[in-house]
């Protein structure tokens, strides 16, 4: 399919795949369906207001229409329990085509929605991170995650977040997440690792061969998780501490000694208000540990420093198995320094700014909160997405300047005026705001 991505198309992407849910429930009972719960909850997430569905209703009784069917293609709106009870059983990796369908379009739209994403060796960079979205002492289910301090449980929910993300960039491409929840025939507790292996060999191979480098913290930069990556034909630019590598670190302080095995350059830097010295070092074919049979990576620094001050701006080390010289070696380091982009653009965004990423919208018993976290996401990739492929959509954002003002006047004007479609919608915000040219 060509053309923009439009906001229509995207919710007809998740209604396909809410529709081929499997059907849970046994006996007559079935007067609200599966693809209307998901729908209806996904709204509440792409409107950033809890209240959306009760104003729909109260709409639909004075009126006879609404903005959940003409928006988001809610049949029928069912009650809050009654979403929590549909969507509870469904599994969550029934959901996510739509994310690939969306990645599918921006990456190789003749738009070129992500011109400039591409990153060392022309590849996409994807970052890979957990985080938790919940905790209670006293709600949980079968998928929590239990720790016990001081003979007291704790439970949570985590997940293994996966964007796409590009130095320079506002925005990140939230891919499908995987869960880090309790896995059938394992006894032990599952993990961060665990979920990047299983999101690996899930979804490498929507990709092309070599054609992505992955991104990941320190926690993750070992041999295991770089031969799964080298196994599934995915580069790697990994954050490599001292105080974790002590093998590799131990043999850069022998190369140290031998001339020209540890390789520099110094680039001078003015960033607006002083100069910097940005000072790289590399060195090729260090094992990634001790002992026989280790992994060979190259190793990169980036050191950052006030060019008038002395005083040291930034600095950190990767493991990559690219090739470094005097260009490649400064795109790895920008590359890895991307990392934090998961955190600043996609975390931080879906915490703070409206999407309330650690809310308890509704746990269950079953899958309930990875559910609703993963309409949660694709609500903030829909946006991501209009964003990049909407004119009027990223005119009216720039107008109204705050992400807050946005979503207020979404949620006004949804709660009072019925628009028979999203395009309706963005063209009379547009129009309002006198953003029409002359």
């Amino acid at each position: 399919m060509s053309g923009k991505l439009k906001h229509s198309e995207m919710v007809r992407m998740l209604e396909r795949s809410l529709t081929a849910t499997p059907e849970h429930r046994r006996g007559a009972n079935t007067q609200y369906e599966i693809k209307d719960a998901g729908l209806a909850a996904f709204g509440v997430f792409f409107m950033q207001t809890p209240s959306f569905l009760a104003h729909q209703r109260d709409m639909q009784r004075k009126q006879g229409k609404n903005n959940a069917r003409s928006l988001f293609g809610v049949t029928t709106i069912p009650s809050d329990g009654q979403i929590r009870n549909l969507l509870d059983p469904v599994d969550p990796q029934g959901l996510g085509e739509p994310f690939w369908e969306v990645w599918n379009r921006l990456a190789v739209g003749k738009h070129k929605q992500l011109d400039g994403y591409r990153g060392i060796s022309d590849t996409w960079l994807i970052s890979l991170d957990g985080s938790q979205y919940f905790s209670s002492q006293k709600l949980h289910c079968e998928n929590c995650r239990v720790q016990v301090r001081d003979d007291r449980a704790y439970y949570s929910h985590l997940v293994m977040a996966a964007m796409v993300c590009a130095p320079g960039k506002e925005h990140v491409i939230c891919l499908q997440p995987e869960f880090i929840t309790p896995q059938d025939g394992h006894e032990k507790q599952d993990c961060e690792q665990q979920a990047i292996k299983r999101w690996v060999e899930r979804h490498a191979g929507r990709f092309s061969d070599w054609g992505v480098t992955v991104l990941t913290d320190d926690l993750h930069c070992h041999q295991p998780t770089c031969e799964l990556l080298l196994q599934h034909k995915l580069h790697f630019v990994l954050t490599c501490k001292e105080e974790s590598h002590q093998g590799l670190y131990e043999e850069l302080a022998l190369l140290e000694k031998v001339e020209g095995a540890i390789q520099t350059r110094t680039v001078r830097h003015w960033n607006g208000r002083y100069f910097e010295r940005w000072i790289y070092h590399w060195a090729h074919q260090v094992p990634l540990r001790k002992g026989p049979n280790a992994l060979r990576v190259n190793w990169c620094q980036w050191t950052s420093v006030h060019e008038t001050t002395g005083e040291v701006l930034y600095r950190n080390a990767w493991a990559t198995d690219h090739p470094l010289d005097e260009v490649t070696v400064a795109e790895a380091a920008t590359a890895g320094r991307s990392r934090w982009k998961i955190e600043n653009e996609g975390f931080n965004v879906l915490k703070n700014r409206g999407y309330n990423f650690a809310h308890n919208y509704g746990h269950g018993q079953q899958q309930l909160s990875m559910v609703l976290l993963t309409l949660l996401l694709m609500a903030f990739l829909f946006h991501t997405a209009l964003d990049l492929c909407c004119e009027m959509y990223r005119a009216v954002r720039q107008e109204l300047a705050t992400r807050r003002t946005f979503f207020d006047d979404l949620r006004a004007l949804t709660r009072y005026v019925y628009f028979a479609s999203w395009q309706q919608l963005i063209k009379f915000m547009y129009q309002q705001l006198e953003l029409a040219p002359g």
